[in-house]
């Protein structure tokens, strides 16, 4: 596979991934139960330096998506469930 073609299928699988991701934040304000999860900050490690890797953010309709791991802010620290 030449490189080009490979660029294009990991831009295209890239893309798909996003929206997987866009679709399931949707309704939702986290990606597992309803807090903050290790789902959350795995899944930031990608998005949050996807622009930078060209891929455009503002094609999802979730804002989200953009900005997945902000739900670090309001992680409980008190041990309460």
């Amino acid at each position: 596979m030449t490189g080009e073609r490979r660029l294009s299928l990991e831009t295209k699988l890239g893309y798909a991934a996003l929206g997987v991701m866009d679709g399931h934040l949707e309704d939702r304000d986290f990606f597992v139960a309803d807090r903050y999860s290790i789902t959350d900050i795995a899944l930031y490690a990608y998005t949050h330096i996807a622009g930078e890797r060209g891929f455009e953010l503002d094609l999802f309709p979730c804002p989200r998506l953009a900005r997945a791991g902000a739900g670090a802010t309001g992680a409980r620290t008190d041990n309460q469930s």
